[in-house]
């Protein structure tokens, strides 16, 4: 029985190490004492210390350990794994990596995540939301732009240069603004609850474009000039990158440049010829100075020994001579300017290169840094903002449309796609918010873009599609009083542009998660490779046993976090969200150990295996959707009444978590999926889907004017004016709910059961029997034409479906 309990006693010790990860040395050490321990009880004898010590002290021998066991495994190593491409390289080494390496650690440190500091706007932030930015809201007629004028209006144009929209990334010393990301974020929030052209119009010169490139790579000179031009709307600036051979595999673009001497000015120069073809880029049409990627060739040798320079970077003014541009794409009726742009053997010098010179064949890392923190803002910002507008809009529908004498919105069946859209709106805001606060504190997180830029364009597509089911009519009936349809055709935009979904979720998401995020094994690529620093062997014993360790504790946590379904982790409450947090702590450590066992199955070939990469990337970005949900619900002070918006986030990411987990393992490599199936989940799935009683919570929440409401859809241009039909009808919401108990009044007053419609009508009757003041018969009488113009849909003379004929070019509306 002594024995029993001593080798019970040191398997518990060690599965203790193992999951508090200490030091090999500690273990040891701790491993010793049990010894010992035995020692003393006479349960452990001469031939196990000698077991012991044979294992132990070659393993805490460094020399011994590296020569004897780390260098073989190091040779295997570069058979497994392939020396990264200096696409690769840069392609990684460009991003920085933020709080979602800790969600793949295994072990998130839940203090750390809610001790990054609260986004906030400045003074001068709020008040271009609530000036500059509410005033060109109002001044947009989302139909004349995309039936009509197939553009902004000129005036709007205009506005946004006169007021700096175009330079909320470009530093005060040039005339910018320098905003925040989440200032910027904010912006093009509001901006897309109206209109997908605005915001996309807004949101491409302070993402990936000239400014952002000129300020971070530009040479004084070309910052001097551009930057001030820029910031004054003098200059309207577009970014050429993607080709007809070369979409979401940018790397492959096919336009070139030759370096050669050419004349410029009147003198010969060294120059390079450029030749491109491109598409699909935003603001071509009317962009007066052109960014434009390409790949540099030195024939001659002029700048040095490399004849392949690489991707290289340029600005180019669009009115040179050989330059084209002004044609445009039609992409679903979405009237943003966007078409192809072309050039053959146009001579410019070398200082048009972004940065001069000294930056040809650098421009795959400029690029890549500057995509990592603008994909990270535009598009979901935009997706956040349409379903928080979608959100709350399709609130105040549901309530004031009647169908079976009754408010849809109390139907159980438009309650489940409610509250889709609702827990989403929550969610998708607390993710941008968390996303701009990373990049605010200096990161460049590009797995993090990655993750937000595929899920947040997937579920506003999903959103928008629920929205429009529960619409009806209303969403397919174009015109001025359809806010859902323009909306509900540009969602395939998002999800295509900036990196198609498909491609992101099967390749980007986790085959720069697992490298950048993994503790280990960016330096075991590193010093596996290394054959010039002398420190190769070195580095590379510490990071695989480093990764050794690593593997064991997460074995040793999803086996007791499974056992114990999590109960016993840290958690940061006790509260109901409690439960959150040690499943997310389970998980992880899923995370980590899936990603060990595929890395070591399938090595290189993992990036080929997408279908393995894609699932493994849905746990952590499922794990960074749900923490930037509670991120915050704890930065909000914790409101109660936010509670169901909070669960139904948080439960349903989770949810497809656990699903994605499920497919993986029927799926896993070598048949392991059932024996790591009894490791993670020993008594069957842990998770739910929300519940009834949780959706029709949310639900609730979206058609009751409150507190909760409000925070589900502050930022957005909710104001009551011309050509804001959403905000027509949360007025209109509003008169319906005062309006109820006055109905009321009248049946009682009447002796019968008067149907919730022709409220005018009622208003007289409740008049004619002195039961309603004049106030109370105007508020009915309001209430009615709002609730007309709620339900009814546009109709036209069939010669107004004919779009008008601009005599101007779009170019001359822009100018």
């Amino acid at each position: 029985m002594t024995t029993l309990l001593w080798i019970i006693a040191m398997i518990l010790v060690l599965g203790a190490l193992a999951y508090l990860r200490v030091s090999l040395l500690t273990a040891t050490i701790t491993a010793a004492v049990v010894m010992t321990a035995g020692w003393t009880l006479d349960v452990v004898g001469p031939i196990s210390w000698i077991i012991f010590l044979v294992v132990a002290l070659p393993l805490n021998i460094s020399a011994f350990r590296q020569n004897v066991i780390s260098r073989p495994l190091m040779k295997v190593y570069r058979g497994i794994m392939p020396e990264m491409s200096s696409t690769e390289k840069e392609a990684i080494e460009a991003g920085t990596t933020w709080w979602e390496a800790d969600l793949f650690a295994g072990n998130p440190n839940w203090k750390k995540l809610h001790n990054y500091p609260v986004a906030r706007l400045s003074a001068d932030e709020q008040a271009f939301l609530d000036g500059p930015v509410e005033e060109v809201c109002r001044m947009v007629n989302q139909h004349q732009v995309s039936h009509q004028l197939a553009d902004l209006p000129a005036d709007v144009w205009q506005y946004l240069k006169d007021n700096g929209f175009f330079a909320m990334i470009i530093k005060k010393k040039y005339g910018g603004l320098e905003y925040s990301a989440y200032a910027q974020s904010r912006v093009l929030q509001k901006l897309a609850g109206l209109s997908s052209e605005l915001a996309s119009t807004v949101g491409v010169p302070n993402s990936l474009g000239p400014g952002e490139l000129l300020q971070h790579y530009g040479t004084p000179e070309q910052q001097n000039h551009y930057l001030p031009r820029l910031a004054k709307g003098l200059e309207v600036p577009c970014f050429a990158l993607t080709s007809p051979e070369a979409g979401s595999d940018a790397g492959s673009i096919p336009d070139f440049g030759i370096v050669c001497k050419g004349q410029w000015e009147g003198e010969e120069v060294l120059g390079m010829k450029l030749t491109w073809n491109k598409r699909y880029i935003t603001l071509a049409p009317v962009a007066t100075v052109l960014g434009l990627a390409f790949k540099l060739r030195d024939p001659e040798h002029l700048l040095g020994d490399k004849e392949e320079l690489g991707i290289t970077c340029a600005l180019i003014p669009t009115d040179m001579e050989g330059v084209e541009t002004g044609r445009r794409h039609f992409p679903l009726n979405c009237m943003f300017q966007n078409g192809p742009t072309h050039g053959n053997e146009v001579f410019v010098p070398l200082s048009f290169i972004i940065g001069g010179p000294k930056m040809a064949g650098q421009g795959w890392r400029m690029l890549v840094e500057c995509l990592s923190v603008g994909r990270g803002i535009t598009l979901p910002s935009n997706s956040a903002g349409g379903v928080k507008t979608a959100a709350l809009a399709t609130g105040a529908y549901a309530r004031i449309r009647r169908q079976f004498k009754l408010p849809i919105g109390k139907l159980e069946g438009i309650e489940e796609p409610m509250a889709r859209i609702g827990g989403n709106a929550y969610l998708m805001d607390a993710v941008t918010t968390l996303t701009t606060t990373g990049i605010d504190l200096g990161e460049k997180p590009s797995v993090i873009s990655a993750i937000v830029k595929y899920h947040l364009t997937d579920r506003m597509q999903k959103c928008v599609i629920d929205a429009m089911d529960i619409h009806g009519g209303k969403g397919v009936c174009l015109g001025p009083n359809n806010y859902l349809g323009r909306g509900y055709q540009a969602a395939p935009i998002a999800i295509t542009v900036e990196g198609a979904n498909i491609l992101t979720r099967s390749m980007i998401i986790y085959g720069q998660g697992a490298i950048r995020c993994h503790p280990y094994v960016l330096a075991e690529m590193e010093s596996a490779f290394d054959t010039e620093s002398g420190q190769g062997l070195a580095n590379f014993d510490a990071a695989i046993f480093g990764h050794i360790g690593f593997a064991t504790s997460n074995f040793i946590r999803s086996f007791w976090l499974g056992l114990t379904s999590s109960r016993f982790s840290n958690a940061p409450y006790s509260d109901k969200t409690k439960r959150y947090y040690q499943q997310m702590n389970r998980f992880s450590a899923n995370l980590a150990l899936l990603s060990d066992l595929a890395m070591a199955i399938l090595g290189g070939n993992l990036k080929r295996k997408e279908r393995i990469s894609a699932r493994l990337g849905d746990l952590l970005s499922q794990l960074y959707l749900a923490s930037a949900t509670l991120k915050r619900y704890e930065d909000e002070g914790r409101q109660a009444d936010d509670l169901p918006l909070v669960q139904w986030a948080v439960e349903d990411a989770l949810y497809k978590l656990q699903a994605s987990l499920d497919d993986l393992l029927d799926n896993f490599p070598m048949g392991l999926g059932g024996a790591l199936r009894v490791v993670m989940f020993p008594f069957g799935r842990p998770l739910k889907r929300p519940s009834d009683v949780l959706d029709h919570k949310v639900a609730k929440i979206m058609q009751t004017p409150c507190e909760s409401r409000d925070r589900l859809g502050k930022g957005q241009f909710w104001t009551n004016s011309e050509h804001n039909a959403v905000g027509i009808q949360e007025q209109t919401l509003l008169d319906i709910i005062a309006s109820e108990p006055l109905h009321d009044k009248v049946c009682k007053a009447s002796g019968k059961r008067l149907p919730f419609m022709w409220l005018d009508k009622v208003a007289a009757e409740g008049k004619a029997l002195g039961v309603l003041s004049d106030d109370e018969v105007n508020l009915l009488e309001r209430a009615e034409i709002g609730r007309m113009k709620s339900i009814n849909v546009d109709d036209f003379d069939p010669a107004e479906l004919r779009p008008e004929v601009v005599s101007t070019t779009s170019q001359e509306r822009a100018a």
